[in-house]
């Protein structure tokens, strides 16, 4: 017997005021070692921890038969998306190949045909002319203006959640905004990344593309304008100046105005002409009543006559 009491009952994991060498020592929780005690004594091997019966099985190898057909059929049909893909690809640069060359095409038309125009007219109703066409685009202008350039903001993470968040982009009525109001500051002309504005002139969103005149443009965006050399003072003072540069300072957006020296702004295409014809009067043919009213009356709206 010991000389301690107690101590014969006291069991094999004692006790220790360490807890790491306590848990080192004894790693096996109390219940679990009471437990594979009881299954020893008993003689029943471990239940484990998953087993598969017959339907588990079958349904594991249906899987990975459903799996495995739908990976043939993908990689059967990878060979004909990527030649429908390429295919695609090719008559998208072709057809932009006859867009340019068509494009050049019409512009020696078009030169070609001021210069006769000029030859025909002559003197100062030539010259009128190519005024009258500068004014409304359709000529080629040179001249000291200001340059507006907007660009989207780099990508961040949202300052509440972390998250990658994508970046502030400048929007098609900021573009708006800014020729109107160098429109409204004495420009003479304008162009937004060489596409020259007229009368007719829009600027519109297509998804997450920004048209002008039904022609897509990219950032960073260049509004360029020729003006007096007031414009850019006045336009500073503008309201879409002032609101950019709000914008600018709380997302990141750039934005930014600086005096050009020798501008040249590209001519617009030549417009669609749209002709008023007079509309065509219904033939109104006489009924019995009017007849009978003799010559000289006049129906009224309701058919009798006075």
């Amino acid at each position: 017997m010991s000389d301690v009491p107690g101590e014969g009952r006291r069991d094999a994991r004692g006790f220790s005021p360490d807890f790491l060498t306590e848990l080192f020592r004894n790693p096996l929780d109390p219940g679990y070692a009471d437990a594979a005690a009881r299954r020893a004594e008993t003689g029943r091997p471990a239940r484990p921890g998953w087993a598969v019966g017959p339907t588990g099985l079958v349904v594991i190898v249906l899987l990975g038969f459903l799996f495995s057909v739908a990976y043939r059929q993908t990689m059967a049909e990878e060979p004909g998306r990527a030649q429908a893909r390429s295919g695609l690809v090719a008559q998208i640069k072709q057809r932009q190949a006859e867009t340019d060359t068509l494009s050049t095409r019409a512009d020696d038309l078009r030169a070609e045909v001021n210069r006769q125009r000029e030859a025909a007219l002559g003197g100062s109703h030539a010259a009128r002319m190519r005024d009258l066409e500068a004014g409304i685009g359709l000529r080629r202008v040179r001249g000291d203006g200001v340059v507006v350039r907007l660009a989207d903001a780099p990508g961040g993470q949202d300052s509440l959640s972390g998250a990658n968040v994508g970046p502030p982009q400048v929007l098609y009525n900021d573009l708006q905004g800014v020729a109107n109001d160098l429109w409204a500051a004495g420009a003479e002309a304008i162009a937004i990344n060489g596409q020259r504005l007229t009368a007719t002139s829009t600027i519109r969103n297509a998804a997450q593309a920004i048209l002008v005149d039904f022609r897509p443009v990219t950032g960073p965006y260049e509004v360029s304008a020729i003006g007096p050399d007031s414009m850019r003072k006045r336009y500073e003072a503008s309201t879409s100046a002032l609101t950019m540069r709000r914008v600018a300072q709380s997302t990141g957006l750039s934005f930014a105005v600086r005096d050009a020296d020798d501008l040249t702004l590209p001519a617009a295409p030549e417009p669609r002409l749209r002709y008023a014809e007079p509309a065509v009067s219904p033939s109104v043919s006489p009924s019995d009543d009017d007849e009978s009213s003799g010559p000289g009356t006049s129906p009224s709206p309701s058919g009798g006559g006075r």
